[in-house]
């Protein structure tokens, strides 16, 4: 994974970037403007508007920085990032440059540790959750089972033709969680989806073969047909799909022409 922090971040970049001068300033007296405020400041020149932007930057990378080991239960403190960057400032570090490397080596395996640990959780509270909802869908009426334990249910039966797995298809489609997220869809975008039915997961190019063009169905995909332990930036790892898919069209694959027979001498 990449590293949360660079080594000797707090104690060289700060410096290399805004200079090695610190000038003392009276304690504040009211409260800081929230962050969604924009404070406002007269910049004498050209210079100190870019040396603040750079402070600006840097505090936002720090800040995103601080709240990702936060959220895993690795409880960084403000202040003590704060005080580094002050002893950075006027050249008293606590830590030297190893010692440095080493405590942000230190918390990258840290965080890596916990999220892995985190992932295998999640993913095992998925694959539960996920057989939990498929054993309850079952159960309704109308649905049905393949061999594969690909579960459907025609919502609108549809007369047209039914796909070959090596047909392009055009459809619109919903895809949510069994939590009810929605991670994708057609019809938001306003334009339906084309595609080889043999390049997408292996619920859907079985899935889409049982569907006469016209017909609505609902899938539940169990991971194996999905996309197993990979999660993805919207699908958690053992994941069970829901899809309403409407199938608009068929295209068949076109076969090769055939080659000509060489002629006899």
């Amino acid at each position: 994974m990449k590293s949360i922090f660079k080594v000797s971040l707090l104690a060289a970049t700060v410096v290399l970037a805004v200079g090695c001068q610190k000038e003392e300033s009276p304690k504040a007296t009211t409260k800081a403007p929230a962050a969604t405020e924009q404070a406002q400041v007269h910049f004498k020149s050209e210079d100190d508007k870019a040396a603040y932007a750079i402070g600006v930057s840097f505090a936002n990378y720090l800040s995103e920085s601080i709240e990702k080991p936060n959220k895993l239960g690795i409880k960084l403190s403000k202040d003590e990032v704060l005080k580094g960057i002050e002893d950075a400032f006027a050249g008293k570090s606590a830590l030297n440059q190893d010692q440095t490397r080493q405590a942000l080596e230190s918390l990258d395996q840290r965080v890596a540790k916990t999220m892995k640990a985190k992932e295998a959780e999640d993913a095992a509270k998925a694959l539960k959750a996920g057989e939990e909802f498929r054993e309850k869908f079952a159960k309704e009426e109308g649905v049905k089972e393949t061999k594969s334990g690909l579960l459907y249910k025609v919502i609108t039966p549809g007369k047209g033709e039914k796909p070959a797995a090596t047909d392009v298809v055009e459809v619109n489609y919903t895809g949510k969680l069994i939590d009810g997220t929605k991670f994708d869809s057609s019809y938001d975008r306003g334009k339906p989806a084309t595609f080889p039915l043999d390049r997408v997961i292996p619920g859907w190019t079985e899935g889409l073969q049982l569907m006469p063009v016209g017909s609505k169905f609902e899938f539940v995909i169990p991971p194996k047909l999905a996309y197993g332990d990979h999660a993805t930036p919207t699908i958690p790892a053992n994941s069970t799909l829901i899809f309403d898919v409407e199938l608009i069209k068929v295209e068949h694959a076109k076969k090769p022409a055939p080659q000509a027979k060489p002629k006899a001498k």
